[in-house]
C-alpha cells in the first residue's frame, strides 16, 4: 500500500466537549486496509498563523512553500476565470404584489454572475440573481470583499443566513453603499460560528432601453475556518519568493508568471511587453496615430504656447517595424488664450485668482468693486490652457491597470477633451471640487430651493457606443449619476441645480465602449467640454460686481445684507420689504420686480421666501359660492400607483408622498433611496443624510415589490422631487405655462368643480429642460360625508 496516495487525513465533527479525532480516509477509487488508527485531534478552535498550514500527519503548523500562500485560518477567492468551487448562481424573476405571498417566476436562465478574471460581474438585466457560498466556521470570524457599485438603478444587497435560519442582526450591514465611478469600495460583516450561507444579490430596474451598470466583486476573504490543511498556489501574474507567505506579490511590468510561480520571468527585449500582473507576454504592434497625443504647454512670458506630441505611456508599440509611424515634431508656437473670468495675468506665464473684493473679465487687471456692490462669486472656465487648480483628471480601468497614472482629459485651448487612455473601455475621469455654496449677501436669510447651479457646454463625437456620465458627490459620501449621454451628441448646454449647502465633487466620466477588450480601436471618439460655469461658489472668484444694499449698521462696509424678504431699491440701494403675498427671487434682488407675486389661492411666508397655501380655497361662479377645506392634507399623505412594467416585464410601483399645502411653506414630503420600509416614519429617521433623500411638496420613488422569501421588504430607489415650489391653487385648468388636458380628469359626478394645485420643480433633466411641472387635482363630493380616498390617474 502506497501511504502517500492511498489515503489522507481528515478531522471528525466536533463533539459537545469541543473535541474531535483525526482519522485516515481512503482516497477516491482506492480500496485499502490497515489504515492508521484514529488519534485525538487538535482542539476545535485551533488555527495556524498566516503563511502556515496544518500538516495533518503530525498535526503541526508548517510554513507554506515558495509559490504558495496561506491566510492561516481563512480562505480567499481572488481568481475569477471560472466560478470557484462552492459558489453557485440562483436567478429568479419575481412578480409579486406588495403584501401578497403569490409569485410568478419568469425565465432568467441566461442571468448570472459572470467571472471576468480578476473580478466577478453581476447580471445587467432585471432578474434577481444571487451569488451564493456556504461555509462552516469553527469559530466566529468575518467575510470581507471589495466591490464596485456605481448605478443606483440596480439594488445590491449582501446578507447571511446561519444554521438557525436567521439573517444578520444589523440591517445596516445588508445594504452596500454606492461607490465613486471607477473606485473600489470594501464591505465587511461579522460571521458567527457554525454554518453560514452568504448571499450577494442584485436586482435591476430597466426603464426604456438603458442598461444598468453591473456590480463588480473581487477579493472575497472569509476568516474563521479554524485551519487550512493546504496552501493556495499564487495565481498567474503573481509570485511568492519566500516560504511562509500570507499573500502573493504582483509581477512588475514586462514580466509574467504562471500559476504557483516563485518568481517572474522577463519578456523578450523590444519584441514583447506585459502589463503589471500579466500571465503572458504580448507581441508589440507597429506604432499608429492611436499611440500618441498632443498637449499644450503653459503660456510663456511672450504669451505663447507650444503644441507637444507625446507617446501614450506606457508605450507598447514599435517604431522600427514596416508601416510604423514615428512621433510628429513638437514645438509649434501659438497664441495663448486669455485668463478665465475672475483671474488675471500678473506679467507672468500663469493666471492668478483676483483678490477678495475685486473682479476681472480675464483680459484686464483686477479692480475693486465700487461702493454699494459686491463680487458675484463663482467659477467660469472657458479657456483651457492649463487645468484649473480645483479640477483633477485621471484614468481608470476595472480590469487592468494600463491607464493608471494617465491623465484622463487634456486641455486644448478653447475646450478640454477626453484623452487617449490605455484602452477603449477605460473610464476617463474629470472632477471639479466646490467647497460650498453661498447666495448673494443681499439675500441672506432667504430659504429658496436654489443656492447655485452648475452649467456646462459639451459635445461627444463617437463612432461606437460611447457614454458620457455627469455625476455629483455630496460631502464626499457617495457619487450618484445625475445624467448620462450615449453616442454622438451635438454641442449643447446642461444645467444642474444645487439646493443644499454642502461640499460637492462634480465628475465627468467618458467611456468609449463598455466591453472587456484590451485594445484601442476608437481612439478618435471623444468628449469635449467647452465651458463650465458654477454660480454662488463659496470659494469662487468674480468676473463682475452686483449691487447690494447700503446701510449704517456696519461702519466702513459697502454691503450690508438686507433682512429676509427685502429687495434693493434701485434708486437708493436701500432695503425695502417685498409687498404682501410676494416672494423674493434668489437671483434678481434689485427693484420691485425681484418680488414675485404668489399664485391664486396662496400667500407668502413671513420672510417672503416662498409661497404656500393654507389649504382653504374659495370659488364663486353664477352666484354660487363653494369653500374647499383641505387642511387635513397639509401634512403628508402617501399613495402608490401601478403596477407598471418595464419593457422586459419587471413589475414596479410609483410611490408618492404628497404634502398638499406644506406646513407654513415647509416642504413636508420626504422620499429616500434604498430603504427597507417605505413608511414616512423611517424616511424621516434617515433624512439627516441628504445625499440620498429629497424633500418636496410632492416626491416620488420607484418601488420594487417584496419577494416571497422574506429576505427583504419593499425597496425604494430613484427618488425624485416633483414639486419644490408652490405656484397656486385654482379651479381653472391652467396656471402660468402649466396646462392640463380636459380629458385627463373626467367630469366630477357631483358637478362640483375640481381644485387644481400647481407646482414646479427646479430639477432639470434631458427630457425636462425647464424642470418638472406637477398638477394635483382634488375632487370633493358634498354628498359623501365620509373620509375620502387618495388616488392617481391610471395614465401616470
Amino acid at each position: 500500500m502506497d501511504l502517500k496516495t492511498d489515503y489522507h487525513f481528515e478531522y471528525t465533527e466536533c463533539d459537545s466537549s469541543g473535541s474531535r479525532w483525526r482519522v485516515a480516509v481512503p482516497n477516491p477509487s482506492v480500496e485499502c486496509s490497515g489504515l492508521p488508527d484514529p488519534v485525538r485531534g487538535k482542539e476545535c478552535t485551533f488555527s495556524c498563523a498566516s503563511g502556515e498550514y496544518l500538516e495533518m500527519k503530525n498535526q503541526v503548523c508548517s510554513k507554506c512553500a515558495e509559490g504558495t500562500y496561506s491566510l492561516g485560518s481563512g480562505i480567499k477567492f481572488d481568481e475569477w476565470d471560472e466560478l470557484p468551487a462552492g459558489f453557485s448562481n440562483v436567478a429568479t424573476f419575481m412578480d409579486t404584489a406588495v403584501g401578497s405571498s403569490e409569485s410568478k417566476a419568469y425565465s432568467c436562465n441566461n442571468s448570472s454572475w459572470t467571472p471576468r478574471g480578476n473580478y466577478i460581474e453581476s447580471n445587467r438585466d432585471d432578474c434577481t440573481v444571487s451569488l451564493i457560498y456556504a461555509v462552516h466556521l469553527k469559530k466566529s470570524g468575518y467575510v470581507f470583499f471589495e466591490y464596485q457599485y456605481i448605478d443606483n438603478n440596480i439594488f445590491f444587497e449582501f446578507f447571511i443566513q446561519n444554521d438557525q435560519c436567521k439573517e444578520m442582526e444589523s440591517t445596516a450591514d445588508k445594504w452596500v453603499k454606492l461607490t465613486d465611478n471607477g473606485e473600489w469600495g470594501s464591505h465587511s460583516v461579522t460571521l458567527k460560528s457554525g454554518s453560514n450561507i452568504l448571499y450577494w444579490r442584485t436586482t435591476g430596474i430597466l426603464m426604456g432601453s438603458k442598461v444598468v451598470k453591473p456590480v463588480l466583486v473581487k477579493n472575497i476573504t472569509i476568516e474563521g475556518v479554524a485551519y487550512t490543511s493546504e496552501c493556495f498556489a499564487c495565481k498567474p501574474g503573481t509570485f511568492s519568493d519566500k516560504p511562509g507567505a500570507s499573500g502573493c506579490q504582483v509581477c512588475p511590468r514586462d514580466t509574467y508568471s504562471e500559476k504557483g510561480a516563485k518568481e517572474c520571468t522577463k519578456c523578450k527585449e523590444e519584441m514583447y511587453y506585459a502589463e503589471e500582473g500579466s500571465s503572458a507576454c504580448t507581441e508589440r504592434p507597429p506604432c499608429t496615430s492611436k499611440d500618441f497625443f498632443q498637449i499644450h504647454t503653459p503660456c510663456d512670458k511672450e504669451g505663447k504656447t507650444q503644441i507637444m506630441y507625446k507617446w501614450i505611456e506606457p508605450k507598447i508599440c514599435r517604431e522600427d517595424l514596416p508601416d510604423a509611424l514615428t512621433l510628429p515634431p513638437s514645438g509649434e508656437r501659438q497664441d495663448c488664450p486669455p485668463c478665465n473670468p475672475g483671474f488675471y495675468n500678473n506679467a507672468s506665464s500663469s493666471c492668478s485668482p483676483c483678490p477678495p473684493g475685486t473682479f476681472s473679465d480675464g483680459t484686464q487687471e483686477c479692480k475693486a468693486c465700487p461702493a454699494g456692490t459686491e463680487p458675484a462669486l463663482g467659477f467660469e472656465y472657458k479657456w483651457w490652457n492649463i487645468l484649473p487648480g480645483n479640477m483633477k483628471t485621471s484614468c481608470f480601468n476595472v480590469g487592468n491597470s494600463k491607464c493608471d497614472g494617465m491623465n484622463g482629459w487634456e486641455v486644448a485651448g478653447d475646450h478640454i477633451q477626453s484623452g487617449a487612455g490605455g484602452s477603449d473601455n477605460d473610464y476617463l475621469i474629470l472632477s471639479l471640487y466646490i467647497s460650498g455654496f453661498k447666495p448673494p449677501t443681499s439675500v441672506t436669510g432667504a430659504t429658496g430651493s436654489e443656492l447655485g447651479r452648475i452649467t456646462f457646454v459639451f459635445e461627444t463625437i463617437c463612432s461606437a457606443d460611447c457614454v458620457l456620465y455627469f455625476m455629483a458627490d455630496i460631502n464626499r459620501k457617495n457619487t450618484n449619476v445625475v445624467e448620462s449621454w450615449e453616442r454622438s451628441k451635438e454641442r449643447q448646454s446642461y444645467t444642474h441645480i444645487i439646493s443644499k449647502n454642502a461640499s460637492f465633487t462634480f465628475t465627468w466620466a467618458f467611456q468609449r465602449i463598455n466591453e472587456g477588450q484590451d485594445s484601442r480601436q476608437f481612439i478618435n471618439d471623444m468628449a469635449k467640454i467647452y465651458s463650465i460655469t458654477v454660480t454662488n461658489a463659496a470659494d469662487g472668484v468674480a468676473s463682475s460686481c452686483r449691487a447690494c444694499a447700503l446701510g449704517s449698521e456696519q461702519s466702513g462696509s459697502s454691503c450690508v445684507p438686507c433682512p429676509p424678504g427685502h429687495y434693493i431699491e434701485k434708486e437708493t440701494s436701500q432695503c425695502k420689504e417685498c409687498p404682501a403675498n410676494t416672494f423674493l427671487s434668489i437671483h434678481q434682488v434689485y427693484g420691485t420686480e425681484a418680488c414675485i407675486p404668489c399664485g391664486p389661492g396662496s400667500r407668502s411666508t413671513k420672510d417672503h421666501s416662498a409661497c404656500f397655501s393654507d389649504c382653504l380655497v374659495s370659488y364663486v361662479k353664477d352666484n354660487q359660492s363653494l369653500n374647499y377645506n383641505f387642511s387635513n392634507l397639509s401634512q403628508v399623505g402617501s399613495l402608490m400607483s401601478g403596477p407598471s412594467f418595464t419593457s422586459r416585464g419587471t413589475k414596479f410601483f410609483h410611490f408618492f408622498n404628497i404634502s398638499l399645502c406644506g406646513n407654513e411653506g415647509k416642504k413636508m414630503a420626504i422620499c429616500t433611496d434604498n430603504i427597507t420600509d417605505v413608511t414616512l416614519k423611517d424616511m424621516v429617521a434617515e433624512s439627516e443624510d441628504f445625499s440620498n433623500f429629497v424633500g418636496a411638496f410632492v416626491c416620488q420613488s420607484t418601488i420594487i415589490p417584496s419577494d416571497s422569501k422574506g429576505f427583504r421588504t419593499a425597496l425604494a430607489l430613484q427618488s425624485n422631487s416633483l414639486a419644490d415650489r408652490f405656484l397656486g391653487a385654482t379651479v381653472e385648468t391652467t396656471l402660468e405655462n402649466i396646462s392640463i388636458k380636459a380629458d385627463m380628469f373626467p367630469p366630477s359626478p357631483s358637478k362640483t368643480p375640481d381644485v387644481h394645485f400647481f407646482y414646479k420643480s427646479s430639477t432639470v433633466t434631458t427630457s425636462c429642460e425647464n424642470g418638472r411641472a406637477t398638477v394635483v387635482t382634488m375632487r370633493c363630493n358634498p354628498n359623501k360625508p365620509d373620509q375620502g380616498e387618495l388616488s392617481v390617474p391610471s395614465l401616470i
